[in-house]
Formats: structure tokens, C-alpha cells, sequence
């Protein structure tokens, strides 16, 4: 008998379904079992007296072991769990589970019982595929998977392709001091920060306008809710712009396009579970210069740094960027430009002022993008790398630059960044599996 998944069941049906033990209640006379897929929940009633050798399975489950369930569907106005109960003629045991290592949810006290405290972040993560099964894990990557998937429809609607480059190396791709190492036969490799050069030679290659979805690499010890040494990178680039002003109509484009699929396919689930409403962005997004936020935060807030920190933006202008966005456009993104060059990559196209021709991306007081117009001159790219110190170490780079290589553009998204911020967790609560300086398992 073929499967059915529990939010296709309905009243009538001979039916088989199966999933996890949410809960159990093993009366005298009755039992009631809730079973769990990954589409919803589904009461199974047992009166003993007439199926006493289904009884007999009952009495030997425990929680989260993964049942199979052929009955017959029946309605059932006091079922409250969409009204509908199955009758089970047989109930298999095919995985019988040990008591749980971790408390995944809070539980309140009552008259009976003292309360139960949810275990700790670190203590879900050491038993992930445990945590995993609640329904708030579940929606988050159904979120997730409609995020990325609607970013990449939107590409694939105006041409772009998708690519998968290397991430191991054989040399460091922006500097030598946030990479993994790696022993590579007889020599030394790399895990890439990032695939900008292989964009970049994309570009170079004639393909115009290209994404990746892939893994990202920083070795960065930083303990943070945002910060992680492995994430999941939405990266693009493409070619023939005029202006790093031409990336960021495609990224707010592109933002909007996918948080308005998630909203119409989850925006009420999200608001649900994680108490968050998604809001669809309006564009154009407001847009300043970074002059121009630190002399608006000290304005409203009375936030200043000193003249030698305002080439880029300390963690606290970003984070109160936020309610300065939201006060005066009402609007949860910012774009936000003119950095110091001293603090932007050296392939960063600069104007006649040497200003560094590109902006970040701040949401919800967040920064999630940076993005610019790329120097695709060799001559000119190369004098950026040797200010820098980097023409030795990025002179496989540079080669791809001698040949002809049109102007243009991209910017890269973190997933799991976004998703953090979508539904208003930490990092670690996101990632299927959370990488930091401390954490390298399961």
C-alpha cells in the first residue's frame, strides 16, 4: 500500500501513514497516539476491546519512535487536530526510540508537574537530528528552501547561469588571514573565502551573468549570532553594467521578488511560529553615504566615533542604523556607500576621487551584502593589488584580466544570514548543521 503523507489525508480513506510518535496517551480503555511527518499531524485513536493486538504494539512505543499506521480515515468534529482521526487496523514499530538526550521545547508548570527548561542551543546542536524534528525546525527550511529557490527563478528568468567553482585553492582569494589550510598531497591548499575570482573569470570568459549557490570558508574567531567559519553563499555576478548603481537595482529586485514568494507560500506560518511578520520590501531602497548615516546617528542618537573609524561602519552604527532607517523612510533595508578604499577589496573599481565604487547592504540592522562595480582594467587592477600587497598572491587572478574582460558587477548573500534574520533567530538556530571556532561536530 502506497504512503500517504499526513496533510493529504482525508476522511473515508483507507489510508497508510508514517512518521514520529509526537505523543501518546495510553489510557485503560482507549489510547491516543499524535503521529508527525514533515506535513503536519495525525491522531490515531485505538479502542482496545476491538483491536486488542494493536493495543498490544501501543503498549510497548515511546516517544519520537517512528511508526507505520494503516487505517481507515474517519472524521471526527472533536479530533482537534483537523478534525480528522485514523482508525488503525495495524500499527508497526519501525524504529523504537531511547528516552530523548535533549528537551527541545520549553514546558510550562501545572498543578502536577514542575516546569521543564528548553536545553541550550550548544545542547540541541550535540543532538541536532533530535532538535531538527519540531515544527518550528522544519518550517525553518521549508523557508530556507522557497528563499533560494525563488532567488535562483529570478535569475534563471533573466539569463543568468548557474556555475560551481572550486573551493579548494591554491592560493588565499582576498588575504592570507582568514583562511583554512589544507594539506594538498605535497603541498599546501586552501578553502575558499569566497568565489569572487571565479566569478570574476566568468566574466572574463564571455558567460556574462552567472550565480552560485555553494559553501563559503572564513577562519574567523569570532563568537557572535551572526557569525559562522562555514556557511552557505548566494553569490552573482554579471556583465555590460555602467555603475555599481546597476548591482544594487538587481539585488533590491531580487530581494523583493523572493521575500514576496515567501511571504504569499509562508508568511503566516512564519508569523505563527516565530512571531515575526515579513514585510515585502518597496523599492528603490533608501540609499545613503556612509558620511551621511554617521552625521544622521549622531543627529538622532547622539552616536559618534572618532574621524579615524568613519572609513567604514562599527558594529553599533550598524545595528542603530536600523532605527534610523525606519524613522526617516520607514524601511527595513539600507543601502549604504562611499567607503574608505583602505577598507574595500582591492578589485573594487574606484572613481576619479580614488572612492571605492560599491555599497553594503544593511537589513534589519545587518549588514548582508557587499556589493560593487569590479576594476576590470588589468593595468589598473594591478596597481589596486600591489597598494594592497597582494600582486604576488593574486597574480593568477590578474591574469584572467589580460585578454579582454567587459565591466561589471555582482555581490554576494549569505543564506543562512538571511534566513537568520527572516525568522529572528541566531545563527546557530538556523544552519542544519552550525560551524564555529569551538564547533566541528556532529
Amino acid at each position: 500500500m502506497q504512503r500517504s503523507y499526513i496533510a493529504d489525508v482525508r476522511g473515508g480513506q483507507q489510508v497508510k501513514i508514517q512518521g514520529f510518535v509526537e505523543n501518546l496517551r495510553d489510557g485503560k480503555s482507549m489510547a491516543f497516539l499524535v503521529v508527525k511527518d514533515i506535513t503536519g499531524v495525525m491522531q490515531v485513536t485505538v479502542e482496545k476491546e476491538k483491536a486488542p493486538g494493536v493495543a498490544e504494539v501501543v503498549s510497548q512505543l515511546t516517544l519520537d519512535s517512528v511508526v507505520t499506521v494503516i487505517g481507515q480515515a474517519a472524521e471526527n468534529e472533536y479530533v482537534k487536530l483537523g478534525g480528522i482521526e485514523i482508525l488503525p487496523e495495524q500499527i508497526l514499530i519501525e524504529s523504537l526510540a531511547e528516552a530523548l538526550p535533549i528537551n527541545r521545547k520549553e514546558i510550562p508548570a501545572t498543578k502536577k508537574r514542575k516546569a521543564v527548561e528548553r536545553s541550550s542551543i550548544d545542547q540541541r546542536i550535540d543532538y541536532r537530528w533530535v532538535d531538527l524534528r519540531t515544527e518550528e525546525n522544519q518550517m525553518l527550511f521549508k523557508v530556507q528552501t522557497c528563499l533560494v529557490a525563488a532567488m535562483r527563478e529570478f535569475l534563471l528568468q533573466r539569463k543568468f547561469v548557474e556555475i560551481h567553482t572550486p573551493k579548494l585553492i591554491g592560493a588565499a582569494s582576498e588575504s592570507g588571514s582568514e583562511v583554512f589550510e589544507v594539506k594538498y598531497f605535497d603541498r599546501n591548499a586552501y578553502l575558499a573565502q569566497s568565489p569572487q575570482f571565479y566569478k570574476q573569470m566568468a566574466m572574463a570568459g564571455g558567460l556574462e551573468r552567472i550565480f552560485e549557490v555553494g559553501p563559503v570558508f572564513r577562519a574567523e574567531k569570532s563568537f557572535t549570532s551572526k557569525h559562522t567559519t562555514e556557511f552557505t553563499g548566494f553569490d552573482l555576478e554579471f556583465s555590460y553594467i555602467e555603475s555599481f548603481r546597476d548591482v544594487m537595482k538587481m539585488e533590491e529586485e531580487l530581494l523583493t521578488y523572493a521575500l514576496t514568494v515567501v511571504k504569499e507560500k509562508y508568511g503566516d506560518d512564519i508569523e505563527r511560529l516565530f512571531g515575526l511578520p515579513l514585510t515585502v520590501p518597496t523599492t528603490p531602497f533608501p540609499v545613503v553615504t556612509l558620511r551621511e548615516l554617521y552625521d544622521g546617528l549622531e543627529k538622532d542618537f547622539g552616536y559618534t566615533v572618532d574621524e579615524c573609524e568613519k572609513g567604514d561602519l562599527t558594529t553599533e552604527a550598524e545595528k542603530l542604523s536600523y532605527d534610523w532607517v525606519k524613522k526617516h523612510y520607514n524601511h527595513e533595508f539600507l543601502f549604504v556607500t562611499d567607503y574608505s578604499a583602505e577598507k574595500r577589496a582591492f578589485y573594487h573599481m574606484r572613481d576619479e576621487n580614488g572612492v571605492p565604487q560599491g555599497y553594503d547592504l544593511i537589513w534589519r540592522g545587518v549588514e548582508i551584502t557587499t556589493g560593487a562595480q569590479r576594476e576590470h582594467r588589468y593595468e589598473v587592477l594591478k596597481k589596486q593589488a600591489e597598494e594592497k600587497g597582494l600582486a604576488e598572491d593574486v597574480k593568477f587572478y590578474l591574469e584572467f584580466f589580460r585578454y579582454g574582460c567587459p565591466p561589471h558587477g555582482g555581490f554576494g548573500l549569505g543564506v543562512d544570514r538571511l534566513t537568520m534574520l527572516l525568522l529572528g533567530m541566531g545563527i546557530k538556530e538556523v544552519m542544519f548543521l552550525f560551524r564555529g571556532p569551538n564547533r566541528l561536530t556532529p
